[in-house]
């Protein structure tokens, strides 16, 4: 019977399951050797049919469902991420970190999906292979279209129609937290005396 993780100590197992992101083990030709749990629920199947397939096939990338060359074979495939990705980091021997657009298939529907993909290469009983990390970078993307944001006050508007600081905003939907200072044209507009201060 297929295994996700190809044999490893109990202590590398273990870590790799707990890690939240996808993680596949993949070889030159972009073959899945093993992968993690959070990789099963992305692929949505067991090992006998995702062991050595092409991550476009497991992953159910537009492109290796509808063209008869399959995942990596196709005209445009040579400008995918993940291929160019896993073959610099062969090739170059350090990790790559890229950003992507995948269009998925799921139950039926193509689905848009954003993905920062790091592969990062090593060899296993002399044969090189690349760790492939698919973080989700859905939220980010959004972010990067245009926020509403009040011209005085500078609250957002959420997608509820609520407006909340920027602070709150951004500690909501990406964890981030500010510190506060103060610009140098703010000091000299609303601070003057500071800085005409003698010794200042």
């Amino acid at each position: 019977m297929a295994q996700r993780l190809p044999a490893m100590s109990d202590l590398t197992a273990s870590i790799l399951e707990a890690i939240p992101s996808p993680i596949f083990v993949v070889d030159e030709g972009l073959r899945i050797i093993g992968y993690n749990l959070a990789a099963s629920a992305l692929v949505g199947g067991g090992p006998e049919t995702v062991i050595r397939r092409h991550t476009g096939e497991a992953l159910h990338c537009l492109s290796a469902d509808k063209y008869p060359e399959g995942c990596g074979r196709a005209e445009f495939c040579k400008d995918c991420v993940v291929l160019t990705a896993v073959n610099a980091a062969i090739q170059g021997g350090r990790v790559v970190r890229k950003r992507m657009r995948m269009e998925l298939v799921r139950e039926g529907t193509a689905v848009d999906c954003y993905l920062l993909v790091t592969t990062s290469p090593f060899n296993h009983q002399d044969v090189p292979l690349v760790l492939l990390i698919l973080e989700d970078i859905n939220e980010l993307m959004e972010l990067k279209g245009i926020l509403p944001i009040c011209t005085h006050c500078k609250k957002i508007r959420d997608d509820q129609q609520y407006w909340q600081s920027i602070e709150k905003y951004f500690k909501d939907h990406l964890d981030l937290d500010f510190s506060h200072g103060i610009c140098p044209q703010c000091v000299r507009e609303f601070y003057p005396e500071i800085i005409d201060t003698p010794g200042s």
